[in-house]
């Protein structure tokens, strides 16, 4: 390799970029005020199932009345179904758990163009910062459901996966609905798998299915029986802590 001499190092400039340490602190600190705000709201909700998947999809969409289905046998089980709070899949599935009484959370982001939580949520906290909404909705899962959608939903997918196999968070289980849908998503994975990038364990991190009962008992043995989860007693808020009744 052909060594740099002193008169080019000379020629090199490096860029200078942003070393505000003051905006850096507020940044920060901005930052934890947001983590603060969630953990105070998302305290009580429970063990939860998170629900990701497509803001674009109206209510007359199959993947829609598909994702109110599913949502409802979730929360059936007693899981709290969560979502990011906005439109098409995430109230869907909000709505499909108020529809048979289970509880219904939203962890919104806030946007440009004013993205509204739905209507179909028992509490929802409104986050700046796309990376602890993510965390937030996380944090209180016992299993993720990836449903159809965009650039967002597989963006929440593949960091819910690397967490998982990476052993950052528990061995939880990620189910991901409409085989047809992800298609290609199988076949890339299979061509990771013959290329020595991921291994044979970690196709066993991920159910591809269509069929809700499969779902349902894939539940049921690798969140409820594997983390011993049993029906709740209610839940006492702390006065000091100006901690509210589900």
């Amino acid at each position: 390799m052909k060594k740099i001499g002193a008169a080019q190092k000379e020629e090199i400039r490096f860029l200078e970029g942003p070393q505000n340490r003051w905006r850096d602190f507020k940044y920060a600190f901005s930052i934890l005020i947001e983590f603060i705000k969630g953990f105070r709201t998302l305290h009580f909700v429970g063990p939860c199932v998170t629900i990701f998947g497509s803001a674009r999809f109206k209510e007359d969409h199959p993947y829609y009345k598909q994702t109110e289905t599913i949502a409802g046998e979730i929360a059936k089980l007693g899981f709290t179904i969560m979502t990011g709070g906005g439109p098409g899949i995430m109230e869907a599935a909000n709505r499909g758990a108020k529809k048979v009484g289970g509880r219904s959370v939203g962890c919104n982001i806030i946007l440009p163009h004013e993205q509204q939580q739905n209507p179909y949520l028992d509490k929802w906290v409104n986050i700046k910062y796309f990376f602890v909404r993510k965390n937030l909705l996380m944090k209180y899962s016992y299993a993720f459901v990836v449903m159809p959608g965009g650039f967002g939903t597989l963006d929440e997918y593949y960091e819910a996966l690397t967490l998982i196999q990476t052993k950052m968070v528990s061995q939880f289980p990620i189910i991901i609905f409409d085989r047809e849908f992800h298609t290609q998503i199988m076949k890339h994975t299979e061509v990771m798998l013959a290329k020595g990038t991921i291994s044979s364990d970690d196709l066993k991190l991920c159910l591809f299915t269509d069929s809700v009962e499969e779902a349902v008992k894939h539940l049921q043995e690798y969140s409820i029986n594997k983390f011993g989860l049993k029906t709740a007693g209610i839940a006492k808020p702390h006065w000091w802590m100006l901690e509210k009744k589900w």
